[in-house]
């Protein structure tokens, strides 16, 4: 086989790779009736229910909790109010607008799961975690109430608010993946 020939067959057979993986990563998402935030509510309400020791012990990751409750609630937060810094306006409109295309067309986020928002106040270990997931609540209730113009994304640019809710909600059903499975 000729090299022209060898590499022609070779980038083909990694387009065909990646396209495989994509539609397999692509179709591992969320049910989208659940991509609402009147559906996260209504799971976020149901873990009120729980007492203050199994709510604690929910999250088996680098974060517990309260600080995974309060995360969550600070970049709805944030969304309404402003990100204290920014990724570059390039990373935005490159990088951050293809990885939000990609989150919403699967319908599920994949990120770093112990990394805070850049320049966001540092999360409090100790925080109550009845308090941190009452603060989720409310701000998911106020970002639903919001009318005004909303921040941009300090990753993915400017979003608007159909995009945020489902950047929200799949921001919370990617961290729900260090939470312990309760029957």
């Amino acid at each position: 086989m000729q090299r022209r020939q060898f590499l022609k067959v070779s980038v083909m057979g990694a387009a065909v790779g990646i396209t495989s993986a994509s539609a397999l990563w692509l179709s591992q998402g969320n049910d989208p009736e659940q991509l609402t935030i009147t559906a996260l509510l209504a799971k976020l309400n149901q873990l009120t229910m729980l007492s203050t020791e199994q709510l604690a012990h929910l999250s088996h990751g680098k974060w517990n909790s309260a600080e995974v409750f309060a995360h969550c609630a600070q970049s709805v937060e944030f969304s309404m109010s402003g990100f204290p810094e920014h990724k570059s306006a390039l990373f935005k409109q490159t990088v951050g607008a293809l990885a939000f295309t990609a989150f919403a067309t699967k319908g599920a986020m994949s990120h770093n799961l112990a990394e805070p928002i850049p320049a966001a106040p540092k999360l409090d270990r100790n925080l109550d975690v009845n308090l941190a997931l009452a603060r989720l609540i409310q701000s998911l209730a106020d970002f639903q109430q919001y009318q005004a113009e909303l921040a941009p994304h300090f990753a993915y640019g400017e979003l608007n608010k159909a995009d945020y809710e489902l950047a929200h909600v799949l921001h919370f059903y990617n961290h729900q993946q260090s939470f312990t499975k309760m029957s």
